[in-house]
């Protein structure tokens, strides 16, 4: 059941005009309906890939070890691994992959089953689409209507590179899918207990000064009883998004959404949720440690130097750090200024036989025609508004940062994450679109849900932004295949 609406509130009143036949159906049963056609839509346009090291990971915790069998027939073309070597600095057979181990874990029981031969794009279709029934459960917390609940889920599903994520499979898109699962229980957990996070609240200093009293009492209380600082319900909202953090570090800097949503005070909401992170990313690091003798895994910097040093051509500089300032700017143009190559003369060799040369005048081009196409996507990514247009919704909602506690955690926790991953050198190539995004989208979701809300509900321009981003992620989707991503 969707959650109650404040009085007065905009997106009460588009929530009372979305009313429709879609309130007479069983949520349960739109979302088993959405969970279906995710699977249909992420399993059809696929392909054989071949990056699985999640599946050697699993493979290597069943036998007691940390460490991959590394290089060997079969996994000798894998990149990401950070070689072990010997006393004499001799490579010993064996490597680290520096990714965190929540992807390998859910592979487990399925490598015991079929080894080596499991296939990972298989388990990502369906979890992927049970994302998508989660998407579905979570946004129903929320103070909107229906019909936008549908048409954000149906955006989130379809409309967002999470298609691609979850279709593809592959080791770095599998994370992105593993880590969205405890994402969205986070988000709606801790939506659940805060139905008044959208309420109208002005802010002034009387506001401000109940605030910062009700926090004061709760702490107060603290220093003589420990426990009452801790409301279960947030407790639970920061341990899944510490897992979750465990499949994608940069998932934990969404931790300022739990500060302003989520029940009782700030401090209260702050200690809960704190306390439940910290379980699984202490896990995380004691693993780190217990594995490479450093709380942080040193192969991350060791894949920098090597990638820094190998593909000049995208901009890395070994001269800056892993996260660096300095980055932010190209990053920033990939993100929201990165566009497809259109009516390309080259075709890469991969595509058309022998690198086909579209220029005769008399030349055909075809969407998806691999030897004269209208427009290919850029591997290095595309722009987020280009690729999922319905984002911008998140602009209206955003006038609401100063009176919602919803927007202002939810807006904080997106920006935390991006202004993170931007500072990275690398923004996730090879790729269709901005795969970065998959790690704050549960937190930019409520925005575009409260910002269609506000412009007055699902209408014909909420339905074409959304359709045209179902289209462009199916074009994507498609040549991404076509060459072999």
């Amino acid at each position: 059941m969707e959650a109650s609406v404040a009085q007065g509130d905009p997106g009460s009143r588009a929530a009372d005009r979305d009313r429709s036949w879609l309130d007479l159906v069983p949520s349960a049963l739109i979302g088993g309906l959405l969970v279906a056609a995710a699977l249909a839509a992420y399993w059809l346009p696929g392909s054989v890939r071949f990056y699985n090291h999640f599946v050697w990971q699993a493979l290597a915790f069943l036998d007691g070890r940390a460490a991959i069998t590394w290089p060997v027939p079969g996994n000798d073309y894998f990149q990401d691994v950070l070689p072990v070597l010997d006393a004499a600095g001799r490579r010993t057979g064996f490597g680290l992959l520096p990714f965190p181990p929540l992807p390998a874990i859910v592979l487990m029981p399925f490598v015991a089953l079929w080894g080596l031969a499991t296939d990972e794009r298989a388990v990502s279709v369906v979890i992927g689409a049970i994302n998508v029934g989660l998407c579905w459960w979570a946004l129903g917390k929320l103070p909107v209507s229906r019909p936008v609940r549908l048409a954000v889920t149906i955006f989130f599903g379809f409309g967002t590179v999470f298609w691609y994520a979850a279709g593809l499979g592959t080791t770095w898109f599998f994370a992105h899918v593993v880590s969205l699962s405890p994402a969205l229980l986070a988000v709606g957990v801790a939506l659940g207990g805060d139905p008044g996070a959208d309420a109208d609240r002005r802010a002034g200093r009387a506001d401000l000064r109940a605030g910062l009293r009700a926090s004061l009492a709760d702490l107060r209380a603290g220093l003589r009883n420990p426990l009452s600082l801790i409301d279960r319900r947030q407790f639970v909202a920061g341990l899944l998004l510490g897992l979750a953090a465990t499949a994608r570090l940069t998932i934990v800097f969404g931790a300022p959404f739990f500060l302003f949503v989520g029940s009782g005070s700030v401090a209260r909401r702050a200690v809960s949720a704190g306390l439940g992170a910290v379980i699984p990313v202490g896990l995380l690091l004691g693993y780190n440690l217990a594995t490479t003798g450093s709380l942080f895994h040193p192969g991350y910097e060791y894949l920098y130097r090597l990638e820094a040093n190998g593909y000049r051509a995208l901009g890395y500089n070994p001269a800056w750090s892993i996260e660096d300032i300095r980055y932010l700017p190209q990053n920033i143009r990939i993100m929201f200024g990165s566009l497809p190559a259109l009516l390309p003369a080259n075709v890469p060799s991969g595509l058309g036989p022998g690198g086909a040369l579209c220029t005769a005048p008399d030349a055909v081009r075809g969407l998806f025609d691999v030897s004269c196409p209208i427009a290919l996507p850029r591997d290095i990514g595309m722009s987020i508004i280009l690729t999922s247009p319905a984002y911008l919704y998140v602009i209206p909602a955003l006038r609401r940062f100063r009176v919602s506690r919803l927007v202002a955690g939810s807006a904080l926790a997106v920006l935390s994450i991006m202004i993170v991953n931007l500072m990275h050198f690398s923004q996730g190539w090879v790729q269709f679109g901005y795969r970065f995004s998959n790690d704050f989208v549960v937190f930019a979701l409520p925005l575009v849900a409260l910002g269609i809300a506000r412009r007055g509900g699902v209408g014909l321009l909420a339905a074409w932004l959304i359709g045209a981003s179902v289209a462009i992620n199916f074009w994507g989707m498609t040549w991404g295949n076509l060459q072999g991503w």
